[in-house]
């Protein structure tokens, strides 16, 4: 047996050391500065508008991170960063950490009230403005939100396109679709399908226009709407993504009640989060995904594969399985 030692306890409870290094390289443009050309100490300093006393500390810091590489004194992207960290790239995925770095950061240092009162610590806090209405009312808020919102679904989207048996339908409908990288990967993948995103109506403008760059508007359509207040169209497939863990319990399944009786005899649900194990011990991004939606919901929280299979066939669904999607995003999928 090993010796003990407190490295694992470190790294953990000083970790957020290196997480805002992260968020702020991602702020000033570090990456986005290094996808056009390698550049030495000096140069970065005057193009980032760094400190002299932080800047050698803050890349070197990076490097030590293994997100940037520095050779003869030359820093570059590693090849890592350079695909998801410059925001010229249709592959950056530096949206959801610019949010992290704008909003979770600060709340997160709020978690030991949330989890004395049960209380979220956003911006609704002590009864303030609600996110979600907030960001729905502000066009450039909203805009970065959908983007962030399709980075994190983009390889969950591509493995539901592969590992579903999508030549058994013909119609699908994303429900809460963001900027719409599900019904446009699925819609890519298999010609036949036609698809609808659903959600509210200020999502709209936001949606078409990322459908028409990939020119798939003739079979990927938008219909706004609030999915608990108004009625679901038919199709075969209704996916939920990165949407269920929003809501508690009684919500979860009114949600997936309604989706069952919009569904036709032969449908199918698919829910995909960051579905937690069933022994809540190996998926850590998922328990923590949950503590996040203690800190920014008012009944929020994730769940394991056993507790959604059996939430599905409570409202009515015959056969449901789990299956793995990326990294901690799993689906559990109904049959009707």
């Amino acid at each position: 047996m090993s010796a003990a030692t407190p490295e694992h306890i470190m790294q953990i409870g000083m970790g957020f050391w290196a997480s805002k290094t992260l968020l702020s390289a991602v702020e000033l443009g570090v990456f986005s500065t290094l996808a056009d050309g390698p550049a030495d100490l000096p140069t970065l300093q005057r193009t980032l508008a760094l400190h002299q006393r932080s800047a050698r500390d803050f890349l070197d810091s990076l490097v030590a991170l293994r997100l940037l590489e520095r050779e003869n004194g030359i820093y570059s992207n590693t090849p890592d960063t350079d695909l998801y960290l410059d925001r010229a790239k249709p592959s950056y995925i530096g949206g959801i950490l610019e949010i992290a770095n704008a909003r979770l950061y600060g709340f997160w240092g709020s978690l030991t009230e949330a989890l004395r009162s049960g209380e979220l610590q956003n911006e609704g806090k002590g009864g303030g403005e609600d996110l979600f209405a907030a960001l729905y009312a502000d066009p450039d808020r909203l805009r970065g939100f959908l983007t962030a919102m399709s980075a994190i679904s983009a390889g969950a989207a591509h493995a539901i396109a592969g590992k579903f048996p999508w030549s058994e339908y013909k119609t699908f409908m994303d429900l809460g679709s963001a900027q719409g990288m599900v019904p446009a990967t699925l819609a890519h993948d298999h010609p036949h399908l036609t698809g609808i995103g659903f959600d509210l109506p200020a999502v709209k403008p936001v949606f078409e226009e990322f459908i028409a760059q990939r020119g798939l508007e003739d079979r990927v359509r938008f219909r706004g709407g609030n999915f608990f207040e108004d009625p679901l169209p038919e199709v075969d497939v209704i996916i939920m993504g990165h949407i269920l863990h929003d809501w508690d319990l009684a919500k979860k399944r009114a949600l997936l009640g309604k989706a069952f009786d919009a569904l036709p005899k032969g449908g199918a649900i698919i829910v995909y989060d960051a579905i937690i194990d069933d022994d809540r011990r190996e998926n850590a991004f998922g328990l923590l995904m949950s503590l996040n939606m203690l800190i920014e919901t008012a009944g929020g929280f994730d769940y394991t594969g056993e507790d959604c299979q059996a939430w599905m066939r409570d409202v009515g669904f015959s056969r449901t399985r789990v299956e793995p999607l990326v990294g901690p995003d799993s689906m559990v999928i109904g049959f009707n």
